[in-house]
């Protein structure tokens, strides 16, 4: 039987290793394939390089961090604060999509900070539907063939694990990472550029320690250590069963 396959697609570099990392690599040491992808080639995440070598120091990063994981990485390549949900950006996510062949899609939530986040989920979320039909073309030059069928879709926590109103999200379950914290934390740490945007931008030192803080909250809801959570898709059209709950949580 065939490895089966996760894709965590999220807005910017360093997204996924804060909110889906440590799920990836339990996944991961179950046999699964997993694939990375940003939505955004990460052109605005500095103050002082500019767009074209910020984005280039930001993908050698993405690459290094999903060679911790032994994980494929792939760059939609859309500049940062333009991800929108449109016709153009659609085809390119779901070519993102037929190119990863996902059983499980791991993406960020549509209540967010800011709208790179909420809008990379909500193509995701559009992406996922059309990935598997035979009529959705997407212009490219060498199109990928259709996916079989539409896959398991869960969004992560928000970042702050807060609403735009600063009000607590709750999830639908949590996955314990606390066996998984020291890979999601040397894949985070591969985002060296971030540290010091991250300080200007939002007054935030020692990222790799936010996310710890956030993950031990997701796991004081279990008794874990760290742990990070997840709420399903479940609209009409897309699988009901909750695979990475049972795959992880039981």
């Amino acid at each position: 039987m065939s490895p089966r396959h996760v894709l965590a697609i999220a807005a910017h570099p360093d997204d996924v290793e804060f909110m889906m990392a440590g799920t990836l690599t339990r996944l991961k040491g179950l046999g699964w394939e997993v694939c990375i992808a940003t939505i955004g080639n990460g052109d605005c995440g500095s103050a002082v390089l500019g767009r074209g070598e910020i984005a280039r120091v930001r993908a050698g990063e993405c690459r290094k961090s999903a060679a911790v994981l032994g994980a494929q990485f792939r760059c939609v390549g859309i500049a940062d604060v333009r991800i929108f949900v449109n016709d153009e950006s659609l085809m390119s996510v779901v070519e993102t999509l037929r190119w990863a062949r996902p059983d499980i899609v791991l993406t960020q939530p549509l209540d967010d900070y800011m709208g790179d986040h909420e809008y990379a989920g909500a193509l995701v979320r559009h992406a996922c539907f059309a990935a598997p039909m035979p009529n959705y073309a997407t212009g490219a030059a060498e199109p990928l063939p259709v996916v079989d069928r539409v896959p398991h879709l869960y969004y992560a926590d928000p970042m702050g694990l807060t609403d735009i109103f600063g009000r607590d999200v709750s999830p639908q379950f949590v996955v314990d990472i606390t066996s998984t914290i020291a890979v999601k934390r040397e894949m985070l740490k591969c985002h060296v550029s971030q540290r010091d945007w991250l300080l200007k931008q939002h007054g935030m030192d020692e990222y790799v320690m936010e996310m710890e803080r956030q993950s031990r909250k997701r796991g004081a809801l279990i008794g874990a250590e760290f742990a990070e959570g997840f709420r399903q898709h479940l609209g009409h059209g897309y699988p009901q069963d909750n695979l990475l709950y049972e795959l992880l949580c039981k």
